[in-house]
């Protein structure tokens, strides 16, 4: 009891030199961080928070969950909307992690691109992005849900015009404790400010941010504008390659800056 004591209060004395460390230095630069879990193909709230930091780390060293996004997404289909999920292998690892989850089809990547290419074949911008969006799809060799996650950010952010640097939670020391990792993530980046989604007033503890030093910004998902849908009713909720497809270039007008 004593040494878990005095391991948190250490820990809470770091936190307040590395905040007068940072308000004293004259060099000292201001760098926007956020830490979510990887996503396939997410919707556009999620290329909203990326585009909005200097650094997005991937959380993935924690415990995958099943019927969530990691492994699967929603887009528009002429019959309504449809859930492409990534079929994983769970059995005997009810503890993995998202970095350890296993692909359980190896076909799965050329199933989901004749769906997409079906369901979005005549929408105005289709033919702007046919290339890269198939060649993300049939050139997948992965394995690694975690790593195929990762690989469809980066094209999606490369046809957005988003250039923020994606990095991995497991390139840094970890440390014990939900808020407390967060903030030592942010430091070891060099973070002056974070970004969560609103599910983080949850249970993040705003006090150990503010003891680091480290502004703690809740993003809010309200307000998006409406775009040109095919299929309607028109539904926020799906795949960023459905505002891809539909409004091309435009793309970012219907996005948001936090």
């Amino acid at each position: 009891m004593f040494r878990a004591l005095l391991v948190r209060s250490s820990y809470t004395s770091f936190l307040s030199r590395c905040a007068t460390i940072a308000i004293r230095c004259p060099f000292y630069v201001s760098k926007r961080i956020a830490i979510l879990q990887s996503n396939y193909i997410p919707w556009k709230g999620y290329f909203d928070l990326i585009r909005n930091v200097d650094e997005f780390i991937l959380f993935d060293d924690v415990q995958y969950t099943r019927s969530d996004w990691r492994n699967r997404n929603k887009i528009k289909t002429p019959h309504g909307v449809r859930w492409l999920t990534i079929p994983v292998s769970t059995r005997g690892n009810l503890g993995q992690t998202i970095d350890q989850t296993i692909i359980g089809d190896p076909d799965w990547a050329a199933k989901h691109w004749e769906i997409i290419k079906f369901s979005y074949a005549r929408s105005p911008c289709f033919g702007l992005y046919h290339e890269p969006i198939k060649d993300a799809f049939l050139g997948c060799t992965e394995q690694n849900l975690s790593r195929i996650n990762q690989r469809f950010l980066a094209v999606i952010c490369n046809l957005l015009g988003i250039s923020t640097k994606i990095s991995r939670s497991t390139e840094y020391r970890q440390v014990p404790g939900k808020t407390e990792r967060l903030v030592s993530l942010c430091q070891q980046a060099g973070g002056s400010e974070y970004y969560s989604g609103p599910a983080g007033k949850d249970y993040i503890q705003p006090h150990l941010f503010e003891q680091a030093g480290i502004k703690l910004r809740f993003v809010d998902y309200s307000g998006y504008s409406e775009y040109p849908q095919l299929f309607p009713p028109f539904e926020h909720q799906v795949s960023i390659l459905d505002l891809l497809f539909n409004t091309g270039p435009d793309a970012l007008q219907y996005m948001k800056a936090f």
